[in-house]
């Protein structure tokens, strides 16, 4: 026969819309909803932010060695009756946000930015005495075109006149 593999786990009771959870031991191959539970260690109910747990049945069913799921691990961090960091259980829907290594790769994409900028800054100051001669070039050729349309159009006004 196998050994039980047994974890201390949340089992949902309550109406829908209004969850409330029962903190059991339980095998870990059981379903959640099975209520084939080895003890109810206590409950959780997440609306009235309310939790009943026993300590000393906790205590002593980690002890023996039941592993706890996230939620209540991160629950009996809570209480202080593990030490360690809570961990995030939900990865993919709301990431938990380490705020140093955010704020290390923000400093780190604002030094590359500065340092584009600057790169970018000195193409331009290489390049910008060539384009300010070219714009001075062809900025008298369209001055002159102005001026030879003008006199064009003072001729045709003076044929339709005579």
């Amino acid at each position: 026969m196998l050994p039980l593999m047994l974890m201390m786990r949340l089992q949902r009771v309550g109406r829908r819309n209004d969850p409330a959870y029962r903190i059991v031991v339980t095998d870990k191959r059981t379903g959640p909803k099975s209520d084939k539970h080895v003890d109810r260690v206590g409950s959780y109910n997440p609306k009235m932010k309310t939790l009943q747990l026993d300590a000393d049945k906790a205590k002593e069913w980690l002890s023996k060695g039941v592993q706890p799921s996230d939620t209540v691990y991160n629950i009996l961090v809570g209480q202080k009756l593990v030490e360690g960091r809570k961990k995030n259980v939900l990865p993919r829907k709301s990431p938990v946000i380490d705020e140093e290594a955010v704020a290390k790769a923000e400093e780190e994409a604002a030094a590359k930015v500065e340092a584009e900028k600057a790169a970018a800054e000195a193409e331009t100051a290489e390049e910008a005495p060539a384009e300010t001669e070219e714009v001075a070039e062809e900025e008298p050729a369209a001055e002159e075109t102005k001026e030879e349309e003008a006199p064009a159009e003072e001729a045709e006004e003076e044929k339709k006149d005579a």
